[in-house]
């Protein structure tokens, strides 16, 4: 849906259409993923401009920018797993469920040599920064509440970079005027117009759409076992009937849009 979106958004308006591949998972990043991808945006007659960007090909550009950060002491390595946090009686709730609750947030001697993220630490940037807005087609203005989600992880144990440092940076850099998705990235946009300011950095326009819900109330995803666009190629659905319910408002093949 959100290539849908953004391939008739720029075309309507002289712009670029740009596919970036999010290959930073080495758990989850297979050629044959980032195939389909292509092959699937073909199949509902989308094309793209410029080549394809691999965020796997950008890490010196994410380096950077921690860097940057770690200069100005707005991030510390965190030592904790997922499961220590939800173990942790102090960690706040918000709106995914246990935020971080900082346990490595002042520790004075951390051993840099055993597996750690690097978490920005939230309440000193916004010291820093001030308050902060952005604006999304939907709702209008939006202040900033980066603190909603707490001391993210901007690099990953397992990864060089999050998702959140990631495209931030990848926005800027690839001249990004407007960011279409979905409305379940809506809160993740408040921490990336704070990383905005820290890194000195442009600011979008945001559109965050609707998600399609399938017949068991729960937004379509691979973990819920949601039919892929393969699936539906391999079933001989018309594309072309996908993608006129898009640019409709509607949802095709009977599922439904979340609420407005």
């Amino acid at each position: 849906m959100s290539a849908v979106l953004s391939h008739d958004f720029a075309r309507a308006r002289g712009g670029r259409f740009l596919l970036r591949i999010e290959d930073i998972d080495p758990g989850r990043a297979r050629e044959e993923h980032i195939a389909g991808i292509e092959g699937d945006l073909r199949w509902l007659g989308l094309d793209w401009d410029g080549p394809v960007v691999r965020q796997s090909q950008r890490l010196a550009l994410y380096a950077e920018a921690l860097e940057r950060l770690k200069l100005r002491g707005l991030v510390y390595p965190c030592f904790c797993t997922r499961a220590d946090i939800a173990r942790s009686a102090s960690a706040p709730h918000g709106p995914d469920g246990p935020l971080y609750p900082g346990t490595c947030r002042d520790l004075r001697a951390p051993d840099l040599d055993r597996p750690h993220a690097w978490r920005l630490d939230v309440a000193k940037a916004i010291a820093l920064t001030g308050p902060l807005s952005w604006r999304d087609e939907r709702v209008g203005t939006v202040a900033a509440r980066p603190e909603l989600l707490g001391d993210v992880v901007l690099a990953r144990k397992d990864a060089p970079v999050s998702y959140h440092l990631a495209v931030t940076v990848d926005d800027a850099a690839q001249g990004v005027t407007d960011v279409i998705r979905g409305e379940d990235l809506f809160l993740s946009t408040h921490v990336h117009r704070l990383l905005q300011d820290l890194l000195q950095l442009p600011t979008p326009a945001y559109h965050h759409h609707r998600l399609l819900i399938g017949p068991d109330g729960e937004r379509l995803a691979k973990r819920h076992g949601a039919l892929a666009l393969a699936d539906l190629r391999a079933d001989g659905v018309d594309p072309q009937a996908i993608v006129a319910a898009f640019r409709a408002g509607t949802a095709p093949l009977g599922f439904r849009l979340s609420k407005d």
